[in-house]
């Protein structure tokens, strides 16, 4: 029998089968980077994205083979972890890939479960159950690979009630800039080479027991020069949504061809972070020197209240800031949503964030994909990648 799940947070409805849902998951625990310098890099989000202090793991803990930050905004936590040897598999993953999302933590009730679920049907081992211990309680976790050489650990802390994990202190710090509005993890989306994108789409159907409930084809996202194919996938409680991306046919060199020759492989692409009020969030982060895709064209704007049409009524924000900040804004038959993307945060053109704010709506900003592709096109010409 079926059933409807809605998932007032996420603004997520949809109908799956009850008995496939075989790993309940919780929310994203947390997000880890590797990185050629972590202190810098947590020094750059803070600063930039007003992310705070939370915990610490390194030499001074008796770590002695990488060094590990905690920052945390809103239900938002990111690890940013860097080698302390040249014989680190975590250094070779930041000389192959530059800095980039390595782990994505999932919230789990039952990891043992969770690990034991998706390896009988068919997942490919990463870290085996293991139990973490301090004087806060015990942490289980557990991991699987995903695609390229990305991997989905679940965590399982309901016996814990320490800041982060055992083997963290807590992190003071005199300098927390504080917060932009940051939520958090709307989606995160994943690049992966070519026809490759069905593969996975059935990998996350078939071991994780996720859904399609959106498609896009070459036809959808094309612009003049380039293309793509995406499928967005989500688990049973829609908490939990991971589009898949890649590259099709076109006149040039698309933005997914492009990330694949630079992070040398599939990973995640860009992580889709919710605020509440993306005009304040976004001229904060401008501010504070986070740089955004430029604007589309002054027609775009005169177009939004065609695009928009019964949601017109509804809308509060002024056109004009939202043409200011270069802020798109899309609708569906449920409502609108205004949404943003950086440029990459580091030299190699490959991870990127967006800033989403949704009104009712349960998009991914279909009808924003053309300018958004020409303005990332516009980038990659300045790049030579184009």
């Amino acid at each position: 029998m079926s059933k409807v799940v809605k998932n007032v947070e996420y603004g997520l409805e949809k109908i799956f089968d009850g008995a496939q849902d075989f790993l309940p998951l919780l929310g994203t625990d947390y997000v880890e980077f590797y990185v050629g310098n972590a202190k810098q890099a947590a020094h750059f989000y803070k600063t930039a994205f007003g992310f705070q202090s939370l915990a610490y793991a390194g030499l001074e803990t008796g770590m002695k083979d990488r060094v590990s930050y905690v920052l945390k905004q809103g239900k938002i936590r990111l690890v940013l972890t860097t080698a302390l040897t040249s014989e680190s598999p975590i250094g070779e993953h930041v000389k192959k890939h530059g800095d980039g999302v390595k782990i994505v933590a999932l919230w789990v009730e039952d990891a043992r479960s969770a690990y034991e679920e998706t390896i009988k049907r068919g997942a490919k081992s990463y870290q085996e159950p293991t139990v973490s211990s301090d004087e806060h309680g015990e942490v289980v976790t557990a991991g699987i690979y995903t695609y390229g050489e990305t991997v989905h650990l679940f965590v399982e802390r309901k016996n814990y009630s320490g800041e982060f994990l055992p083997g963290f202190v807590s992190w003071e710090s005199d300098y927390n800039p504080s917060a932009v509005g940051l939520k958090f993890i709307d989606h995160m989306v994943g690049n992966v080479g070519w026809g490759e994108m069905n593969t996975w789409v059935k990998w996350y159907e078939d071991v994780m027991g996720f859904v399609n409930f959106l498609s896009f084809d070459d036809k959808q996202i094309h612009t003049e020069y380039s293309a793509l194919m995406s499928k967005v996938m989500s688990n049973g409680n829609g908490r939990i949504k991971f589009p898949i991306n890649e590259p099709a046919e076109g006149k040039k060199r698309s933005q997914i061809e492009e990330y694949l020759d630079f992070y040398e492989g599939p990973g995640v692409q860009h992580i889709a972070v919710a605020t509440d009020d993306i005009i304040a969030t976004v001229s904060q982060l401008k501010a504070r020197g986070v740089e955004f895709l430029s604007a589309p064209p002054q027609a775009y704007y005169d177009e939004i209240p065609a695009r928009l049409g019964v949601h017109m009524d509804m809308m509060k924000e002024d056109i004009k800031e939202l043409q200011k900040l270069s802020i798109m804004i899309d609708a569906d038959e449920e409502g609108y949503l205004l949404q943003i993307f950086t440029k990459p945060v580091e030299d190699r053109p490959t991870l990127f964030f967006e800033i989403i704010q949704r009104m009712g709506a349960k998009g991914f900003g279909a009808g924003n994909f053309k300018a958004l592709f020409e303005s990332i096109e516009r980038e990659q010409a300045k790049r030579g990648t184009l």
